[in-house]
């Protein structure tokens, strides 16, 4: 497993410390506590979910085309790349994970496809985008749920794109 370093950096503390009246002398009872430089170490795939919930498209980009992480790994949250994306509302990022090759029907580790998580948190513009590449509609989770069938009725532009509620 490959891992990104970061470095913290030192730290220092005066204590004890305690002006004299006699003027801007240093003081004598200052003590210094420096703390060693620490280096800590993630795992690729951590600081690549996190550049995604964050939209850092640039280094997302950077990390697949240098081939630190495969976008068909599921997580231990349980959904791949392109799941977390659809969750932050990000269109800009879910369109670059697909042209950097996520699959948009992909299933996550309860069967959902990231069109079910559009239309399960109201992000109609994601919903759009995915249906324009062809996602499945007919696609059913673990519960049996399609994604239309996890629509808010409060979500106008979803209940109007997916036809749904209409008698």
């Amino acid at each position: 497993m490959k891992y990104l370093q970061y470095t913290v950096t030192q730290t220092v503390h005066l204590s004890k410390c305690v002006p004299k009246p006699c003027g801007p002398l240093p003081c004598s009872h200052a003590a210094t506590s420096l703390k060693p430089t620490k280096s800590v170490h993630f795992p690729n795939d951590v600081v690549f979910q996190d550049y995604v919930r964050q939209g850092e498209l640039e280094r997302i980009g950077r990390f697949i085309r240098a081939k630190r992480v495969s976008l068909e790994t599921i997580y231990h949250s349980g959904m791949a790349a392109i799941h977390e994306a659809v969750l932050t509302g990000n269109l800009d990022c879910v369109k670059l994970l697909v042209e950097l090759g996520a699959d948009i029907n992909q299933r996550d580790e309860e069967d959902w496809t990231p069109l079910h998580m559009a239309c399960s948190d109201s992000f109609p513009e994601i919903a759009k985008y995915l249906l324009s590449l062809g996602a499945s509609v007919d696609s059913e989770n673990d519960c049996g749920e399609k994604p239309a069938d996890l629509i808010d009725a409060d979500c106008k532009e979803l209940v109007e794109l997916f036809g749904v509620g209409a008698d």
